[in-house]
């Protein structure tokens, strides 16, 4: 009961910060240089006014912005300048991709790291355990940005074993997976070491 109310306390501390934040990316934006009709080739006065007005954009600022939180309160993101969609729908689109890759990494992460990390473990002080180290700290040094377009130049490119993008089927989860698993696995392998040198 307790930990729930913790819970629960800090979920309600967060949300003045979450509306702060959410202010300060609506002037943030606001106050940027350009708008979202500037293109390469200008748009006739008419044609500007009336999309500005279509999308609330004539509106004083307070009033834009108590329109945005309050659709925001009701699921609505608002529409997509640069896509035909609304960034609801967008969302809604990609977000079961995100969570399917992004749940397949833990697990993986999750497997390896511990399997590893207890390998190392049990042989302390030996070559797997050094070679295991420095597996580990390569894969916490290496980022996320900097590891996807290596595997990608890699399997991709020079040895043209999986494809460089695209949805479908296993063998386009396996490059974004690895990329997102890999640091931490050697985050787990590492901790799970310790741990059981610990004990």
């Amino acid at each position: 009961m307790g930990s729930l109310k913790f819970v629960f306390s800090r979920f309600l501390g967060a949300i003045p910060t979450l509306l702060a934040l959410i202010c300060l990316a609506f002037f943030l934006v606001k106050a940027a240089p350009g708008g979202p009709f500037d293109f390469e080739r200008s748009l006739p006065e008419e044609a500007e006014a009336n999309l500005r007005a279509a999308y609330n954009l004539d509106d004083p600022l307070p009033k834009q912005l108590l329109k945005y939180m309050g659709d925001i309160m009701q699921g609505d993101f608002g529409p997509s300048f640069r896509h035909d969609q609304s960034v609801t729908q967008l969302i809604n689109e990609s977000f079961p991709v995100s969570l399917r890759l992004g749940a397949a990494a833990i697990m993986i992460a999750l497997f390896f790291g511990a399997l590893i990390g207890t390998v190392a473990a049990l042989n302390q002080n030996t070559k797997i355990d050094y070679v295991v180290m420095f597996f580990g700290m390569t894969g916490i040094s290496i980022p996320n940005f900097v590891m996807a377009p290596l595997l990608i130049l890699l399997f991709s490119i020079f040895l043209n074993l999986l494809p460089a993008g695209g949805l479908g089927g296993i063998n386009n989860m396996i490059l974004p997976v690895a990329a997102l698993a890999f640091p931490q696995v050697a985050y787990i392998a590492r901790l799970t070491r310790g741990s059981m040198i610990e004990v």
